[in-house]
């Protein structure tokens, strides 16, 4: 397993209009592919960035027509096996989600970083049967991080 995951993998942070600093990035990378392994995948290249709720509000409106607030927006770049993307996250969201949900927010940003990915690794999350499949593959994820 060792080095197949580490096939050109390039799990990059970023912030956008807030101040924001991921703990143990490394073991974040590590984790994340894992997860893509897990899905028969490679990570490429995956940038994550971090921003406010108006940023990534902006971005749903210029880039998907949509007008509303949202924990994440993922653009994928896959190609084959190997996935990349950019994974922009509302840290704003996922502080509001977690309190909503009674989880930790180190917690509920795995579980939104993982849903980045799994996007990326073909899941969806339109329907119904999707969006069980996706909760379903983000429990496994979130087990994977231990």
């Amino acid at each position: 397993m060792g080095n197949f995951l580490y096939f050109c993998a390039m799990v990059r942070f970023y912030t956008e209009d807030i101040k924001f600093n991921l703990p143990q990035k490394q073991i974040v990378k590590r984790w994340l592919q894992s997860i893509a392994f897990s899905e028969g995948k490679k990570v490429g290249e995956l940038s994550i960035i971090f921003c406010s709720d108006n940023y990534l509000l902006q971005i749903n409106r210029q880039y998907l027509q949509h007008d509303y607030y949202t924990d994440i927006i993922t653009f994928d770049y896959t190609e084959g096996n190997v996935i990349g993307g950019d994974l922009f996250i509302s840290i704003d969201t996922v502080r509001a989600n977690a309190e909503e949900y009674k989880q930790r927010f180190d917690q509920e940003l795995r579980r939104v970083m993982a849903h980045g990915v799994l996007h990326l690794c073909g899941y969806s999350d339109t329907t119904d049967k999707e969006r069980k499949a996706m909760r379903a593959a983000e429990d496994k994820a979130l087990a994977l991080s231990g």
